[in-house]
């Protein structure tokens, strides 16, 4: 049976990197191709970053602890989105949370900083690290997620990018 056209939900594509330290790897251009948004969660490492995923779809960015550099000034260290009907906020150390999500309305929080991928839900908020695309640090994987919002419906997932060897 096919569903009538005027009922179909189209779901938008949300790619969320973190944790570049300067590195923009082929593997994460690859995955993110294709996304309506970009959602970056700081320690870009250059604004060269930020150019080249903003050639894939629009960026939100928000400046990670490493991010000193004069580049970094005008990044907010927090940021408020909303997307389809999702609101999204961004900030790249978790642990400096000061809003309460769920009185904001905000129903996914984005955040990078421990480089350690990580989804869970709380109090009907989605938590999402994507965890880290650029250099590796210690064991962890190299990873991304993205997110597809059709409708009401969120669903993150994420990504290995590449085997631990690399």
């Amino acid at each position: 049976m096919t569903a009538d056209p005027a009922t179909r939900v189209s779901a938008l594509r949300i790619g969320v990197i973190s944790d570049t330290h300067g590195l923009l790897r082929a593997e994460a251009i690859a995955f993110l191709q294709g996304c309506d948004h970009i959602l970056h969660g700081g320690d870009i490492g250059g604004l060269e970053i930020l150019e080249q995923l903003a050639d894939l779809a629009p960026v939100s960015a928000v400046r990670g602890n490493n991010d000193t550099q004069a580049w970094a000034a005008s990044l907010p260290h927090t940021r408020l989105l909303q997307l389809a009907a999702v609101r999204i906020h961004v900030i790249h150390d978790l642990g400096k949370l000061s809003i309460d999500p769920c009185a904001a309305a905000v129903q996914i929080i984005v955040s990078g900083h421990s480089h350690q991928p990580c989804v869970r839900e709380r109090g009907g908020v989605i938590y999402l690290n994507p965890g880290s695309a650029g250099p590796r640090r210690f064991k962890l994987p190299i990873s991304i997620a993205e997110v597809r919002i059709a409708g009401s419906v969120i669903t993150p997932r994420l990504v290995q990018l590449c085997t631990p060897a690399r």
